[in-house]
């Protein structure tokens, strides 16, 4: 459910005041123009230093994201912003992470970004997975994907799997960035995911795919059944927030998603 977006001086003053126990004075404050899921996303300046600080109120269904968000971060890989506070107050839940000064990913083909994109990606593949609560790949595609698919998403692998390219700020690398759905699964789901984002900046499927399979050794391992299986509840997942919430880049990546299914189900 996308939240109304609103700038640093609407914020309750309590809200302000919490935070600025932790940041000192704010002297200004830019909005993002990015992102559907926050309440406040803004750039904050203060005396000593800049940081991202993003919120929504504590009563809306989007809080709980935000939280497990919180929660993932000490687990990520450097690259990562780091989480430097997390507070409530006045109705608001917020949190501030450090800035990166970085632009959002470009995914078309040929892009110089994509190197770095995938060594983000291959970064994340290879920590281990904490021990915390996280939503498991074969619960939350379950409602998606036939009885029989549902083991083939089982893995102990953390992952990211929303890796538009808003999520991708590029500097010198790749960070992954808006953790709002930290996933246990298999390793190649992050790539599946990928794939779609891929194709919806101009990408082939064959194109993606192959490019995936010299990226990611756990996409070129990934057993056919398996893809086929999340391929297909990947596809419905799509075609319901389609459904829900008619934009038209939902739309396209619901289309994308069964272009997808049909290559590789064809390719099998």
């Amino acid at each position: 459910m996308p939240v109304d977006r609103i700038h640093w001086d609407d914020l309750p003053l309590a809200a302000r005041n919490a935070v600025e126990q932790h940041t000192g004075p704010v002297v200004r404050a830019k909005t993002a123009a990015a992102g559907a899921n926050s309440g406040i996303a803004a750039t904050v300046h203060t005396a000593d230093a800049i940081l991202f600080v993003k919120g929504v109120p504590s009563d809306h269904p989007q809080a709980r994201t935000q939280q497990r968000e919180a929660a993932i971060n000490p687990y990520l890989p450097p690259s990562c912003p780091r989480l430097l506070w997390h507070v409530q107050a006045a109705g608001w839940d917020l949190i501030g992470y450090e800035r990166i000064l970085g632009r959002h990913a470009e995914y078309t083909p040929g892009s110089p970004d994509l190197p770095l994109v995938a060594r983000a990606l291959v970064e994340l593949q290879n920590i281990p997975c904490p021990d915390i609560e996280l939503k498991r790949a074969e619960d939350r595609w379950s409602g998606y994907a036939g009885l029989a698919g549902i083991e083939q998403l089982v893995g102990d692998t953390l992952l990211h799997t929303d890796l538009a390219p808003h999520n991708m700020l590029i500097t010198t690398r790749g960070h992954l960035i808006d953790w709002a759905w930290p996933t246990r699964g298999a390793a190649w789901i992050d790539p599946a995911v990928l794939i779609l984002r891929l194709m919806e900046a101009g990408h082939s499927a064959p194109s993606a795919d192959a490019w995936a399979r010299e990226q990611f050794p756990t996409w070129a391992a990934a057993p056919d059944a398996s893809v086929l299986a999340f391929s297909g509840a990947n596809a419905r997942t799509w075609d319901e927030i389609a459904r829900n919430d008619p934009q038209v880049w939902k739309k396209n990546m619901s289309h994308l998603a069964h272009h997808w299914l049909n290559y590789w189900q064809s390719r099998r």
